[in-house]
C-alpha cells in the first residue's frame, strides 16, 4: 500500500497553483482551497493541499517548483491573499521544510517564502475546482497557467506525469 504524503502550498491563484501540481508525477491529488496557519488570529489564503508519494517525488523538489512557480521573492499589494507559503502538517515535516527553504534561499535568492503549520482548510467551490483541466482554453487558463506550465516543462520536465524522462 502507497504512503501518501500531504502538505499546503499558497503563493499566488489557487487555479495556477493547483494546476501546478496536478501535472507532477508522484502527486496523487490536489485539494484547491484556503487555508490557514495555526496562528491566531485565524486568516485563509488562496492554497492548495498537495497529495503526493514521497519515493516518486520528493518535498524539496515540491518546494522547489512551488517557489519557481510564483513571486516567491518579492512582496505585492495582493501578499493579504495570496501567502507565499509552505504549511506543514506534521512536527518533522516543519523543520524539514524549514531547513530545504533556508538551504535553496543561500544558494539561489532570497526567499519571502515561509514554512506555517497547517491549521484549517476550506475547500472551493466545486464549479472553480480543477480550472485548467476543466477548460485550459478560458483566457485566464491561456494568459497566467499555460506559461507555468510551459516554464514546468523547461526546467522541471523530468518530473512531469507522462513524461519518459520521468
Amino acid at each position: 500500500m502507497i504512503k501518501l504524503e500531504k502538505i499546503g502550498f499558497g503563493g499566488g491563484c489557487h487555479w495556477c497553483t493547483e494546476a501546478v501540481f496536478q501535472y507532477l508525477n508522484g502527486v496523487d491529488k490536489v485539494e484547491q482551497g484556503y487555508i490557514s496557519t495555526s496562528s491566531k488570529p485565524e486568516l485563509f489564503y488562496e492554497a492548495v493541499i498537495v497529495h503526493f508519494d514521497p519515493k516518486i517525488i520528493s518535498q524539496k523538489t515540491l518546494i522547489r517548483i512551488h517557489l519557481s512557480t510564483h513571486k516567491s521573492s518579492s512582496d505585492h499589494s495582493m501578499r493579504y491573499k495570496y501567502l507565499s507559503a509552505v504549511y506543514s502538517f506534521e512536527q518533522d515535516q516543519h523543520a524539514e521544510a524549514e531547513s530545504i527553504l533556508s538551504n535553496l534561499s543561500e544558494q539561489d535568492k532570497k526567499f519571502i517564502t515561509r514554512v506555517y503549520k497547517f491549521g484549517d482548510f476550506k475547500a472551493s467551490r466545486e464549479e472553480i475546482r480543477n480550472y485548467y483541466a476543466t477548460d485550459p482554453k478560458r483566457p485566464f487558463c491561456r494568459s497566467y497557467i499555460q506559461p507555468k506550465l510551459e516554464f514546468l516543462d523547461k526546467k522541471f520536465s523530468k518530473y512531469l506525469k507522462n513524461n519518459p524522462k520521468g
